[in-house]
């Protein structure tokens, strides 16, 4: 059994590393943007939003998420 401040430094762990990551799937892009897996896909398939396939899944470096939020 933890105490709760131990749940808490997990939880803030867990959410520091969400944060953090460079690499970024299409799920974890519709959760940072709030925009929708059809507009995703529309922009890399456009290309306008860079990507590259790692074992079968579709990946965006972060900053290539933020260069095409900004235009």
């Amino acid at each position: 059994v933890y105490s709760v401040a131990e749940q808490l430094n997990r939880i803030e762990e867990k959410i520091d590393n969400r944060l953090n990551k460079e690499w970024l799937s299409i799920t974890d892009v519709i959760k940072t943007t709030g925009l929708s897996r059809s507009t995703i896909n529309r922009a890399v398939r456009l290309e306008q939003l860079k990507s590259v396939k790692s074992g079968g899944k579709r990946m965006m470096k972060k900053s290539w998420v933020n260069q095409w939020l900004v235009g």
